[in-house]
C-alpha cells in the first residue's frame, strides 16, 4: 500500500457535480492498493497517518498529530501511485490491485480509520472520476510505502 498524505486547511471531492467529501483541517490521504496487500499492511499504514505528526504546535515545530488538532482526513482511492512508468510514455498500471481487491481493502481502511480517528473519514468514490481540491498546507506532503517499514 502506497499513501500520499499532504496535510490541508481544506480539501474536498466532487464526482457529477456533487461533493463527496470535504474537510477543514486535516489530511487528503491519496490511498494505492496492490494485489500483495494484506490486513498488517492496512493496520500498520493507518496507525501511520493517524499518528503522523506534521501538525504545528505553540513553536511553530510539526509536533502534533491529527487528533491534537481536531483534524479530519480525506480518503481518495489512487490506483495510480502503483503507475510503471519504466518503458515508454504510456504508464502501465499491473501492479495495482484489481477492484475486487482493492475496494475491501479500501472500505476497511475507512472503518480502520475512522474508528482510529473517532470520528467519520470522509472520501471520495472508488473507481469514479472525481475532482479533487485543495488548499496544501506548508505544503507538506508524505509518502509513506508499507514495503518500506522495515
Amino acid at each position: 500500500m502506497r499513501a500520499v498524505l499532504q496535510r490541508v486547511t481544506q480539501a474536498s471531492c466532487t464526482v457529477d457535480g456533487e461533493v463527496t467529501g470535504a474537510i477543514d483541517t486535516g489530511f487528503l490521504v491519496l490511498l494505492g492498493i496492490e494485489d500483495a496487500d494484506a490486513l498488517e499492511d492496512l493496520d500498520w499504514l493507518a496507525q501511520k497517518i493517524i499518528g503522523m505528526r506534521v501538525f504545528g504546535d505553540e513553536n511553530g515545530m510539526m509536533n502534533k498529530a491529527l487528533a491534537d488538532v481536531g483534524g479530519d482526513i480525506l480518503l481518495i482511492s489512487q490506483f495510480t501511485l502503483f503507475a510503471s512508468t519504466k518503458k515508454g510514455n504510456r504508464p502501465g498500471f499491473t501492479r495495482a490491485a484489481r477492484p475486487d481487491v482493492a475496494i475491501p481493502l479500501y472500505e476497511k481502511m475507512i472503518e480502520k480509520l475512522s474508528a482510529l480517528l473517532g470520528k467519520k473519514v470522509k472520501t471520495g468514490i472508488f473507481g469514479a472520476d472525481m475532482k479533487i481540491a485543495l488548499l496544501n498546507d506548508g505544503p507538506v506532503t508524505i509518502l509513506i510505502d508499507t514495503k518500506d517499514k522495515e
